[in-house]
């Protein structure tokens, strides 16, 4: 039974992997059909200036958008291989009898189902699809790597690991950096809007179509603002989950470090940008600073530092 639940999830992992990547496609279209149309020139008489002879003067009307065709096929697909890849989270922690994130590519699986899911929910809020081929493609890469390069069977838990602390504190974890990324890729796309309202990505033309830089500056503050306090849960809930562990709240593990790192680099965006004014283009490459130190937090100390939190999975 648990050979078929792996299976299963295996199959759904790849199902959804397929489908994120005709999502991304799709966005991608999206993006390259997103030119502001202006309909034909109307010739209309005016009285000139200086007399009563009549000219023709061209006025130009915006014509009436275009159905985002590209846009609604890439929704539906996002949510489609989303479900797949819930259903693959869901078999592999039955198949495991416990929650799926305890090695590096059980926590991939899950964190990017997070990720996506984060990015569907913040629809019923804010209209975020121009950044989804950010979001799919970023998933697509991240899952890519993790059934190549981290996969492992399903084992059983170390003692270290048993325990309730494991859902609060990777749950909660994963909920942040869903934000974060979310938040990066939002950061991203101000610093190219940016420039061309400075003149200088003229060529970019799919950005006439999205918001301003001082818009999407604001939609990501937010974005980083609520990645921020799990990400302040899940420092609290690593510290009370050590202290069950190891006897000792904090031991400056190296993953226990690069927790705070990350803690610190965000707390000063959020503290520079709200009491300091410091705004724009330094704003944006902070939160990618933040979000990249989530990346190398996941990637290189799981794989190249040793420690009490040495987790991945993947043998020595």
């Amino acid at each position: 039974m648990t050979d078929t639940l792996v299976q299963f999830s295996t199959v759904a992992v790849y199902s959804a992997m397929a489908i994120y990547a005709l999502a991304f496609i799709m966005f991608t279209l999206d993006l390259s059909r997103r030119v502001a149309v202006v309909a034909p020139a109307a010739a209309v008489v005016s009285e000139a200036s200086s007399g009563s002879t009549a000219v023709l003067e061209k006025v130009e009307a915006p014509a009436p958008a275009k159905t985002p065709r590209y846009l609604r096929a890439a929704m539906a697909l996002t949510v489609i291989a989303w479900v797949l890849h819930v259903g693959a989270a869901v078999f592999r922690g039955v198949a495991a009898g416990r929650v799926p994130w305890a090695n590096m590519f059980e926590f991939t699986l899950t964190a990017t189902a997070i990720i996506v899911g984060v990015f569907l929910v913040v629809q019923l809020w804010q209209d975020i699809r121009f950044i989804g081929a950010f979001v799919t493609g970023f998933v697509l890469i991240a899952l890519g790597v993790a059934t190549v390069n981290f996969y492992v069977d399903v084992v059983p838990l170390p003692p270290s690991l048993q325990s309730a602390w494991l859902v609060i504190h990777v749950f909660v974890a994963s909920l942040g950096t869903g934000f974060f990324a979310l938040g990066a890729a939002l950061s991203v796309v101000q610093l190219l809007q940016a420039r061309r309202e400075a003149g200088k990505a003229v060529s970019l033309r799919f950005l006439d179509t999205l918001p301003s830089a001082e818009k999407l500056e604001n939609m990501a503050y937010r974005m980083i603002v609520v990645g921020f306090v799990f990400w302040t849960f899940t420092l609290i809930a690593g510290a009370i989950w050590a202290n069950r562990a190891w006897g000792r709240y904090w031991g400056w593990d190296v993953k226990e470090v690069w927790t705070f790192v990350i803690w610190t680099i965000f707390a000063g965006y959020i503290h520079a940008r709200s009491t300091r004014g410091w705004r724009g283009v330094p704003s944006a490459w902070l939160a990618i600073v933040g979000f990249s130190a989530v990346l190398f937090n996941y990637t290189i100390v799981n794989l190249f530092f040793n420690g009490l939190h040495s987790y991945s999975g993947l043998t020595e």
